[in-house]
């Protein structure tokens, strides 16, 4: 059997929603909690990303801005107070990192390692090289943090730390130099621990075990704290009850939607062409008068610029190959060209400085309502 943690962890808190979500394969749309999740994963990813120069926090923003999605969220009040949430988590991540210097190994990192014949599989948010070791890292977007006592059980960080060491296998000497966390951005908080080679040894019996109790279960519904985001209330038989007084929809309803959603959606194409338009008028007159910002009785508009830069391989190879450097830059990878370029001189610096040419470039637009 193959088998990722999220599916193992879905079936210890309740058997049936496992059985519907990966035995039957139902198929439901993501929840608003969801989409958050994989939101801040991604603005997080993006600050991370290898570059010269690491993505400023009005950057990170931007990104967040430009990838949320309004459509699943019912109440504008709600929206309004998840996004603050989403600006104020990137915010204080950003107050409490030092995006910069920390060394990043690997983002997103995915996996697949072989536990008596079965295979766990997963992604890894990061890891990170540190001073003495390494740090194996997974974002949590939760309201709720675990004891430092489930921290220093916990089955997923285990089994993230196996498939580390099975990539890294040198690294089997050094355990008590590679941190296992869990870090909960809603709360600026990150909860550490580290693993004997003892505890390890358990991780497969644990692992195999779920696996057996899968394989002879009768999937039966657990009542548990997270019933009410559950996508499969009106099929489990703990929850279906709530659901009773729901009626088919009618073919006059149906009708009607469609064609509003119809009308809507065109209305919001529109909408979208005359925003571009406005757009265009506004940033030629921003380019003609010099500003990046402009005021009105309604408001006031600011661009923002981003730009992304690549480097002139060819060139690159000229200036470091004589300095018996290319093999570190290894193909312009830029995580090792920023390390490099701090041992170079001025001079060197500067030709690099030189080849460095614009990949793309793009303007975002906010508006503040007086």
């Amino acid at each position: 059997m193959r088998l990722s943690y999220s599916a193992l962890n879905t079936y210890q808190i309740c058997p049936l929603k496992y059985k519907f979500q990966y035995v039957n394969k139902i198929r439901t749309p993501k929840s608003k909690e969801a989409v958050f999740g994989t939101l801040i994963h991604s603005t997080l990813n993006f600050v991370h990303k290898p570059a010269i120069l690491q993505p400023s926090l009005e950057q990170a923003l931007d990104h967040f801005s430009k990838n949320w999605n309004s459509d699943v969220f019912e109440d504008e009040l709600e929206e309004r107070s998840a996004f603050s949430q989403g600006v104020e988590i990137i915010r204080r991540y950003y107050k409490d990192n030092d995006i910069a210097k920390i060394n990043i190994v690997a983002l997103e990192s995915p996996f697949q390692i072989k536990l008596g014949e079965h295979i766990a599989s997963g992604i890894i948010d990061r890891i990170d090289r540190t001073e003495d070791g390494y740090e194996i890292i997974d974002y949590k977007t939760s309201k709720k943090m675990p004891t430092q006592e489930r921290i220093d059980n916990d089955l997923q960080l285990s089994i993230y730390l196996k498939a580390f060491l099975d990539r890294y296998p040198e690294e089997k000497k050094r355990l008590d130099k590679i941190k296992v966390s869990l870090y909960f951005v809603k709360h600026g908080v990150k909860l550490s621990s580290i693993r004997t080679e003892e505890q390890l040894q358990k991780v497969e019996d644990a692992f195999l075990e779920a696996i057996e109790s899968i394989e002879k279960s009768s999937f039966e519904p657990v009542l548990n704290p997270l019933c009410d985001w559950c996508d499969f209330q009106d099929k489990c038989p703990m929850q279906k009850h709530k659901f009773k007084e729901k009626r088919k929809i009618d073919t006059k309803e149906i009708n009607k939607a469609i064609e509003e959603y119809i009308e809507a959606k065109n209305d919001a194409k529109s909408i979208r062409t005359k925003i571009a338009e406005l757009q265009k008028v506004i940033s030629e007159y921003m380019d003609q008068e010099g500003v990046e910002r402009v005021f009105s009785d309604a408001g006031i508009i600011a661009r923002t610029t981003r730009q992304t830069f690549s480097f002139d391989e060819k060139k690159l190879k000229e200036i470091l190959e004589p300095l018996g450097k290319w093999d570190k830059v290894n193909k312009v990878n830029l995580v090792q060209l920023k390390s490099l370029l701090t041992t170079l001189p001025s001079p060197t610096k500067k030709e690099i400085e030189n080849t460095k040419r614009l990949d793309r470039e793009s303007k975002s637009f906010s508006v503040k309502k007086k």
